[in-house]
């Protein structure tokens, strides 16, 4: 499976952005993918998951009602709508998925094998 990222940048705080991630080879192999972030400093963690089975999303609480994970318009992308964008949002953000894991909840807390390259987003006035 390989998944590319894109569509970071910088806004400002209150702004909006969305991210797309785009997947190919193995596609009818994910049962589950996610976006995952990681600040400098900091630890990478998820910020939102997606079961494509069934639809099931799971977000932390930190980003729940503020980031919406959902199919993209293209077909095999994944999307991420991030609105009400904080300053602490800043990182470098992947999509990831794991073939052997089949629950949003499961991706969400485990580390997935399977990694695009990030895209950096910057949330600053």
């Amino acid at each position: 499976v390989q998944l590319q990222a894109s569509g970071g940048g910088l806004v400002q705080p209150g702004g909006s952005l969305r991210l797309s991630c785009a997947a190919s080879g193995s596609i009818v192999s994910i049962n589950v993918i996610g976006w995952f972030r990681q600040a400098p400093g900091k630890e990478r963690e998820a910020v939102a998951c997606l079961s494509t089975n069934n639809d099931i999303t799971y977000y932390p609480d930190f980003v729940r009602d503020r980031f919406t994970i959902s199919r993209g318009q293209t077909k095999n992308t994944i999307d991420l709508q991030m609105d009400n964008l904080r300053p602490e949002d800043t990182a470098v953000y992947y999509c990831a998925t794991d073939l052997g894991r089949f629950s949003s909840y499961d991706l969400c807390h485990s580390r997935p094998t399977d990694w695009g390259q990030g895209t950096l987003v910057t949330v600053s006035s």
